[in-house]
Order: C-alpha cells, then sequence, then structure tokens
C-alpha cells in the first residue's frame, strides 16, 4: 500500500509547515468593525471568530498588531462582529480589501455607539472589550457580548486554500 505522505507537498521549515497545514482548515468568516480615536470607520475579516463562554456571553478573535485596524482596537471599549454568510461574499472581499476603501459604499450604516454595522448578514453583535492579550506580533482579544441582531438565515461562507467558499454537499 502507498503510504499517502509520498506524494504530499513536502514542508521546509516550521513557518511552511504552519501555513500550508491552515490553508486546508476550513474556518467561519466573520467581520469586525470599530471606530479609531479620530471616529473613522475601521474593520477587518476575522476567520478566528470562536465562542469562549455562554455565562456570562464571551467571545474571541485574533488579529495581527501591524494591522490597520490595531490601533482601534487597542483603543476602543466596543467592537461589531458580524457572522457572515455566503451572500456576504463581496463585503467579505471589501473588508479584506484595501483598508482606506473598507467603508466606501452603502454595504454598512452607523449601528450601536455609533459603530458600523454591516448591512444584511445573518447576525451580528455588540461587544465591550474585556482582555487584550499580546502574543508575539499579534494578540488575542476577548469581548464580552453585550447586544445583538439577527438578519435572514444563509448558508455559511468559509474561508478555505485562501478563497472565499460556500460549503458543498454534507459528508
Amino acid at each position: 500500500m502507498e503510504n499517502s505522505t509520498d506524494h504530499a507537498e513536502q514542508v521546509v521549515d516550521d513557518l511552511s509547515a504552519f501555513k500550508l497545514a491552515f490553508r486546508r482548515l476550513a474556518a467561519g468568516v466573520s467581520a469586525v468593525t470599530a471606530r479609531d480615536p479620530d471616529g473613522r470607520p475601521v474593520g477587518f475579516t476575522a476567520t478566528s471568530l470562536a465562542s469562549l463562554a455562554a455565562v456570562p456571553p464571551l467571545a474571541t478573535f485574533n488579529m495581527a498588531r501591524v494591522s490597520s485596524a490595531w490601533r482601534a482596537i487597542e483603543q476602543t471599549d466596543h467592537v461589531i462582529i458580524h457572522m457572515l454568510g455566503s451572500r456576504n461574499r463581496r463585503v467579505a472581499e471589501i473588508m479584506a480589501g484595501d483598508h482606506d476603501h473598507r467603508f466606501d459604499g452603502d454595504h454598512w450604516a452607523p449601528g450601536p455607539l455609533g459603530l458600523p454595522v454591516l448591512k444584511d448578514v445573518p447576525a451580528w453583535m455588540l461587544g465591550r472589550i474585556v482582555g487584550r492579550y499580546p502574543v508575539h506580533e499579534n494578540a488575542v482579544i476577548v469581548v464580552q457580548i453585550e447586544d445583538g441582531s439577527l438578519g435572514d438565515t444563509d448558508e455559511a461562507l468559509l474561508y478555505h486554500e485562501r478563497t472565499f467558499l460556500r460549503p458543498g454537499d454534507p459528508a
């Protein structure tokens, strides 16, 4: 029997191993928005959103401290976390694109506390930042959910192999 690793891409170092492996892990797509200290909207896509606890309702996301949104996240008390569905693929691309143009257009509106809320998403939550934990050049952000809203249901939006996808048939 042939070994399944015989034809696998060879990993040459720790960084390559990490990048190659995580490209193969499908992840849900969310977007985090806030306002910077000057009041401008900022945001980014995140594939690291996770629930931390139900009581109290806590969630986490990770981000690079060199991110264009870091200054806002570092200095604000609240963020909006959006769960994106397949109908939001274009919004995910915008929020992952050029940071100077992420809020050009009518895909968002001011929401609670004046924070940017992306339109037509399956769900969003207002979170109060309760912890910022620097790890090397990155940070784990912990938020306590204070409010939120459900939109219309939608198929999931996944990020896999550097592409936004809709799930296929059940396994």
